[in-house]
């Protein structure tokens, strides 16, 4: 039951450019559900991963306005966590779950 909380929590990792340069500082962002807090993305974090996680930080990416076939759409918000892990910890989010 609590692992499926854990997996409704975290959506998605993000990997972009950016993501990639912050995991050289132990560092990895992930794309978490809107009501989800602080302690809830820590707890999922470390009970998925099997890593110790030393802080979080969230923000909300507002959703942009887009052009397709000429019908102007607008994209969700979504909320991201910047996950820190502790020193000698990793996460390959490549590999997935």
């Amino acid at each position: 039951m609590t692992d499926l909380r854990h997996y409704d929590t975290i959506v998605a990792p993000i990997i972009t450019e950016k993501s990639t340069l912050v995991s050289e500082h132990n560092q990895v962002i992930f794309k978490v559900a809107d009501k989800a807090t602080k302690p809830e993305i820590k707890a999922a974090v470390e009970a998925l991963f099997n890593v110790k996680v030393t802080a979080v930080n969230t923000l909300v990416r507002k959703g942009k306005e887009k052009r397709f076939r000429g019908m102007i759409g607008r994209q969700r918000n979504y909320k991201k966590a910047i996950v820190t892990l502790a020193a000698g910890q990793s996460i390959d989010v490549t590999t997935g779950l």
